[in-house]
């Protein structure tokens, strides 16, 4: 099983807070001859469509020095599991969670708003003292 990030049961609590249903602690992502493990499984029921929502989480603290280098990786790794997902799980979507401070002082600057959007990453961003949820970003 994977270790828990610094931020994980703070995500927890906000998606909670938000409407959503944890249904994996972890999400594991079989396919073929790998498995994964996504940090949450949630779900939340969507009143005026009359259906579900999935979604798969992946938290992302950026604590290094580099938060160029930590974007690698986040992107390697939604990536990997957005392509596992696709093909056992079409209907979920797969988030990245970013911290606040990161998404204030990093996400901002105008080559990052491209790279994220070019490349469709889908994450939100959430308050780590509040445990909340403040931004949703669908690409």
């Amino acid at each position: 099983m994977p270790r828990l990030d610094l931020y994980h049961n703070v995500v927890r609590v906000a998606l909670v807070k938000d409407g959503w249903i944890i249904t994996d602690d972890p999400l594991t992502i079989e396919f073929e001859d790998l498995t994964v493990y996504a940090d949450l499984g949630a779900e939340k029921v969507i009143a005026a469509q009359k259906s579900e929502k999935k979604i798969a989480v992946e938290i992302k603290v950026f604590r290094t020095p580099s938060p160029v280098t930590e974007l690698e990786r986040a992107v390697g790794q939604y990536y990997l599991y957005l392509t596992f997902i696709a093909k056992q799980e079409p209907e979920r979507s797969l988030f990245l969670a970013i911290p606040e401070r990161i998404y204030n002082n990093f996400f901002q600057r105008p080559s990052i708003q491209v790279f994220v959007k070019e490349c469709q990453i889908s994450f939100f961003v959430f308050n780590p003292e509040q445990e909340e949820i403040v931004k949703w970003i669908v690409n």
